[in-house]
């Protein structure tokens, strides 16, 4: 049996390929810690004598996750370390990629802890303010699960170089005079400065963006041990910000905006859906305009047109599509051999979102958060409707009816279906009167016409096969 004392990593590197070009295997291998007490009995002090054999050959991948892993507490590293560098060099070169192996998965394990305790350490360092005769120093202590304060000295460099400072932990210590980084020993917390009058203003902070309807202390839990809660000021003020969270998450509920499904009646026809529309209060949309536009049409039409949303003229009319968009749409539905007056029009979105330049009031797109909290009033009157096809008038309309986000080149051409009707999705009209040229202009026209006259050959083929 051997036993090695190594203090750190670049002693334990050291040690192993001595160890391997010696052909010392694994079990006769025990490692120890300067500070350990009573050696091993019959244990030597130094390697078996062996001759030294050729270089070793392990790949790269190893250093870099054996330097990784050296950063755990767990001793057992050391051994499970020197038996996979042993085992790569004794015709298992491929080890490191069968990560079901038990002795790469306790590595990789190991790598992931350190890992998470290195960002933990980035997330819950607090420094405290240290007034003195040379001016002030921020001084942190902080109880890292694993030796991982070195794998940090830059990230603190980096992002506090303007300040001096110092992170105090149990094994050793960081010190930043602004010019260079110091280590030193550890640190017991007694010894740490306790509080400073900073930790009252982060904990006013700290409650003023405390958002008690995100608060998951499970979670919390496992990103930071409730033991090492002390070392965060804030934390403090969790036990009396959970108390409070009720009444806040009912006042943060209250202020969300309501759907626009209360403001339906239940049982309602279509000019009862008129109606209540007028109060709806789901959104500021109809406030901002001049009120919500309706939708129109036969109430028993087999085909519905729905567009996005009124435009100015429409606004102020309160009529769907009656502005220069409508004007093309009708000449397109004339072109296709439909009549208006046979069909219903409305729009995902009832009211006019616009924003004021001047005296003009300008078209913006609606958000899809604006689509969904109007869509119940969309489906109420598909529901009174009840058509046997849906012309989406755009990718907004498409996203109210469909509930998701098209394109309209993808969809084009395409048959949906939405419950028991049927679905085509086809450009607005007002895509057409923003194209930049006549030639673009002639193309989405056609493209509309074809996609109508398709609906009323469809209508027609299936009115025919029903007789």
């Amino acid at each position: 049996m051997v036993e090695i004392e190594i203090a750190n990593y670049g002693e334990w590197r050291h040690a192993a390929r001595s160890l391997l070009q010696r052909g010392v295997p694994p079990e006769s291998v025990t490692w120890r810690a300067p500070n350990d007490a009573q050696p091993l009995l019959f244990a030597s002090e130094e390697p078996i004598s062996e001759p030294l054999k050729a270089a070793i050959m392990i790949p790269r991948a190893f250093f870099k996750l054996a330097e990784n892993v050296s950063r755990h507490s767990d001793w057992k590293r050391w051994s499970v370390l020197y038996r996979v560098a042993w085992r790569l060099t004794h015709g298992e070169l491929n080890l490191l990629a069968i990560d079901i192996d038990e002795d790469v998965a306790t590595l990789l394990s190991m790598e992931r802890a350190v890992h998470k305790d290195i960002y933990r350490m980035r997330a819950f360092v607090r420094f405290r303010k240290v007034s003195g005769e040379d001016g002030d120093r921020f001084v942190a202590w902080y109880e890292p699960a694993h030796h991982t304060l070195d794998a940090n000295a830059q990230f603190f460099i980096e992002r506090f170089g303007s300040m001096r400072w110092a992170i105090l932990t149990p094994d050793s210590s960081l010190i930043w005079d602004l010019e260079k980084l110091e280590t030193g020993p550890g640190v017991s917390r007694s010894q740490a400065p306790q509080e400073d009058e900073l930790e009252d203003l982060w904990r006013l902070y700290y409650g003023a963006i405390f958002n008690p309807a995100r608060l998951k202390l499970k979670a919390m839990r496992a990103q930071l041990p409730v033991g090492r809660w002390n070392n965060l000021p804030e934390v403090r003020a969790i036990p009396e910000l959970i108390r409070l969270s009720r009444g806040r998450v009912q006042q943060m509920a209250d202020a969300q905006p309501r759907s626009a499904s209360d403001f339906i009646p239940a049982g309602t026809s279509l000019s009862q859906l008129r109606e209540a529309v007028k109060g709806c209060a789901a959104c500021p949309l109809c406030s901002r305009a001049s009120g919500p536009v309706f939708g129109e049409g036969d109430p028993d039409a087999r085909v519905v047109l729905s567009g996005e949303q009124p435009g100015n003229e429409e606004d102020r009319a309160g009529r769907p599509f009656v502005g220069p968009a409508g004007q093309v749409l009708d000449a397109a539905i004339r072109q296709a051999g439909l009549e208006r007056s046979a069909l219903y029009l409305t729009n995902a979105v009832k009211a006019f979102k616009f924003e004021e330049r001047g005296k003009r009031r300008i078209h913006q797109t609606p958000r899809s958060s604006d689509i969904a909290i109007c869509s119940p009033w969309l489906f109420a009157e598909l529901e009174q409707v009840n058509p046997e096809l849906i012309v989406c008038l755009g990718a907004s309309a498409a996203q109210a009816v469909l509930g998701r986000k098209i394109k309209i080149s993808e969809e084009r051409g395409r048959t949906l279906v939405r419950g028991k009707a049927r679905v085509i999705v086809t450009y607005h009209p007002s895509a057409i009167l923003r194209a930049p040229d006549e030639a673009e202009q002639t193309r989405l026209l056609a493209a509309l016409v074809e996609d109508l006259r398709g609906a009323s050959m469809s209508l027609a083929a299936v009115s025919k096969s029903a007789s």
